[in-house]
């Protein structure tokens, strides 16, 4: 076991695995693309190499399927539970960071009425899929509280691109 700083991605790999475990690599990356994907992006390359280091730190334990395809399978040892209990524990005084094109777009002086079309139309497409999965009984409370702020986030948006689109 090699001693690693652990980063963000690092911190959501090991709670995925805590909560999906066992699961392979690929099942993280299919996890975090309907997940966590939605506010923090993490390549799927990144997850693949987390989860070579967190196994080599003893963060992560590691099973080869005996025949077939020989996956691994991720779980989290009682040292990665602890790593991400005190991560989960302390303070998170970065500042929002939304990365939207369109906003980029319309600061720097694209056209309003064609920026707001298009994100009304995504907005309410978004908005959709997590009032849909908002139904699913299985989500853990983290999960549903994260679901309801980007509930929140996504009418937001609707409310201000719609009102930019009334204005043109």
């Amino acid at each position: 076991m090699t001693p690693i700083k652990l980063t963000t991605p690092g911190y959501l790999v090991l709670g995925l695995v805590e909560q999906f475990e066992p699961a392979t690599p690929y099942d993280l990356k299919n996890l975090a693309e309907i997940s966590v994907a939605k506010f923090w992006a993490l390549p799927h390359t990144q997850i693949y190499a987390q989860c070579d280091r967190l196994v080599e730190a003893g963060l992560l334990s590691e099973e080869r399927e005996a025949t077939g395809r020989r996956r691994r399978l991720l779980s989290i040892t009682p040292e990665g539970k602890a790593a991400l209990s005190e991560w989960r524990a302390a303070p998170a005084p970065d500042p929002v960071e939304i990365r939207s094109l369109a906003t980029l777009k319309l600061f720097f002086g694209g056209d309003p009425a064609a920026l707001a079309a298009e994100q009304v139309a995504q907005h309410e497409a978004q908005l959709a899929q997590y009032l849909e999965l908002e139904q699913l009984d299985a989500l853990q409370p983290g999960q549903r509280l994260a679901l309801e702020l980007g509930i929140g986030q996504e009418r937001e948006f609707l409310r201000f691109w719609k009102q930019l689109a009334a204005r043109e």
